[in-house]
């Protein structure tokens, strides 16, 4: 014998909640125009809930415009015209990376969507208030799930379950023991050793790699797995060290850092020293910037407008679609 479960509709009403969840289904083109939805009967006994509730958040809808009743047909959806899709962006930090791809986010969507943008700052405890504090209120939650190194990982996924997996799109890691249907994503350890093997004839000249990863960035650690299995294949000296000294420049050596403090520090030791980039030392940066592009520093770096459109394109489509976003090496003098 079954037992029905009772659909969990999170801290709102059951009444508040039915509504949301039809709403946007209606708002998203899930339910058409004048598609019947379950009767109230047959609504109540599908989730467990009780049948004075459904009637309650129909007659809501129905006065909202988004259904219409037909005496002894039932409910019709009606649709609401040019209600915007409600996205909410729940990045991990501000910074210029980001703001490229919330700009193109904005952009993309235009006039067809209004987005909010809130900041978690690595730590899954605000990011919980946020989801907790706004679901129901959108159509989609575009998460970057980056968080503190000591984060615990099924305590992150647990939050991110809160959010229906229709309306959650993971943006530039992804997440594979989360149930999702979307997501644009960077695969920073194969993008890393990809990046490396395109240039490994650059590199040959150098005798050891070495990461610049400050411990307090939070940055992803596939990407130190990347370096160091490009290392181990060449035969090549690997070190991690989590702050540049300029009196431990190391001539022969090639730098990847991750910071643009880190690399304005390596550029003037370097000079200070009187080392040649490119010949006595190397350097490879992390994400571009137009300063690189000046100083002629090699980077490395995700396609932040594509990976911003790819997003605002799965909510204008209602699209689920996992990509792997663009990431390339861009060589210059400094290696």
């Amino acid at each position: 014998m079954q037992t029905k479960q009772r659909a969990n509709y999170g801290v709102k009403s059951l009444v508040q909640q039915i509504v949301g969840s039809i709403s946007k289904n209606i708002d998203k083109g899930v339910y058409r125009k004048n598609e019947k939805l379950l009767s109230i009967n047959t609504y109540s006994k599908q989730h467990g809930v009780a049948r004075d509730t459904i009637e309650k958040a129909y007659t809501i809808l129905k006065s909202n415009g988004y259904i219409r009743s037909v005496s002894g047909k039932g409910y019709f959806v009606v649709g609401k015209p040019d209600v915007r899709i409600k996205v909410l962006l729940l990045f991990n930090k501000l910074s210029s990376y980001k703001k490229t791809v919330y700009d193109t986010i904005v952009r993309t969507l235009g006039d067809k969507a209004r987005v909010d943008l809130h900041i978690h700052h690595y730590n899954p405890a605000l990011l919980e208030e946020s989801i907790d504090s706004n679901l129901g209120n959108y159509h989609y939650y575009v998460v970057m799930p980056h968080f503190f190194d000591y984060s615990n990982e099924q305590e992150y996924l647990t939050i991110l379950k809160k959010i229906p997996v229709d309306q959650l799109i993971l943006l530039d890691k992804d997440l594979p023991k989360l149930a999702r249907q979307s997501a644009v994503f960077q695969d920073f350890r194969n993008d890393i050793y990809g990046a490396l093997n395109v240039v490994t004839d650059l590199i040959a000249k150098y005798k050891k790699l070495i990461i610049i990863y400050p411990v307090d960035r939070h940055h992803p650690p596939e990407i130190k797995d990347g370096i160091m299995q490009f290392c181990e294949e060449k035969n090549k000296k690997f070190e991690v060290i989590d702050a540049f000294k300029t009196d431990d420049l190391k001539k022969s050596t090639l730098y990847i850092v991750l910071t643009e403090n880190d690399l304005a520090d390596l550029i003037k030791g370097a000079r200070a020293s009187g080392y040649e980039l490119g010949k006595d030392i190397g350097i490879i940066s992390f994400n571009e910037t137009v300063f690189k592009e000046l100083l002629d520093i090699t980077v490395i770096t995700s396609d932040f407008e594509e990976m911003g459109r790819k997003a605002a394109e799965l909510m204008l489509q209602n699209k689920a679609a996992v990509i792997k976003n663009a990431f390339k090496i861009i060589i210059r003098k400094s290696l």
